[in-house]
């Protein structure tokens, strides 16, 4: 199979660990050049070397994605990108009241207004071109409203809404967008919101599937363009389980929550 993706600029949010440490890796083993865009400049010259040690192309960016300026200046920097991966993201856990608004407000300039800010300066210079793919990692929270994060299901929602529209938008088109609707996946993302402001241990912290997994699956996305793609592939089933049980969950969430915090 040719690999239509060799040398092709990606650009990867959120990758000095997790999801986007083990994406970047990838695409640079596929023969992709990577822009590795993170806060923790030390972590990303360590991965940008071990990648151009194994024979890969990567280059880093520091930015705080929180930061209007720091995405201006980051699409400025990137160029003509062929594939945004919108993987930096923000959570919290336990009962929204308690959520402190500074940490609100930073997981919807994070979760939201940088995927927006991101994706519709790189869609803009795709379509001239006609030819991109933006690829958003959302979370099947996305499509059950669950007890404990009320705010990052939220954000994760206006994920597939945005998506959606603009998959829409984009047919008849050489561009593509696509969400991947992941379940839980093993990283320090429980850590970093238990590190916050009032936060709790995120239930799900110990299981799910390992971050190298999401990654084959965004490289299967990326040869075969799709609106959205379920990790792991059963998780398919969530809507219709909210759909026929969601009163189950309106019964038991609340009191799964109340017995974790306690």
């Amino acid at each position: 199979m040719i690999n239509q993706w060799k040398d092709k600029l990606a650009v990867i949010t959120g990758a000095s660990s997790g999801i986007g440490e083990a994406l970047a890796r990838k695409l640079a083993a596929q023969g992709m050049q990577v822009l590795l865009v993170a806060r923790r400049r030390e972590r990303l010259e360590i991965l940008a070397g071990e990648i151009r040690a194994a024979g890969g192309s990567a280059r880093i960016l520091t930015a705080d994605l929180r930061r209007a300026a720091d995405r201006a200046r980051l699409c400025e920097q990137a160029g003509n990108a062929d594939v945004l991966v919108n993987n930096a993201g923000l959570g919290w856990y336990g009962y929204a009241d308690q959520m402190s608004w500074k940490t609100a407000q930073e997981m919807v300039q994070v979760n939201v207004e940088a995927v927006v800010q991101l994706s519709l300066a790189f869609l803009a210079r795709m379509r001239l071109r006609n030819a991109g793919h933006i690829i958003n990692i959302g979370s099947i929270s996305g499509c059950l409203p669950s007890q404990g994060i009320a705010l990052y299901g939220a954000t994760k929602s206006f994920l597939d809404a945005f998506t959606t529209a603009l998959h829409r938008e984009l047919t008849g088109t050489h561009v593509h967008v696509s969400v991947v609707r992941a379940g839980p996946v093993k990283t320090e993302f429980g850590e970093a919101a238990l590190a916050l402001e009032n936060g709790g241990h995120v239930p799900t912290e110990k299981i799910g599937v390992s971050s190298e997994r999401v990654a084959e699956r965004v490289w299967t996305l990326l040869q075969h363009p799709r609106r959205f793609l379920y990790v792991p592939g059963y998780l398919r089933l969530v809507p219709w389980l909210e759909l026929s049980f969601g009163w189950i969950i309106d019964r038991l969430g609340p009191l799964l929550l109340k017995k974790h915090k306690a």
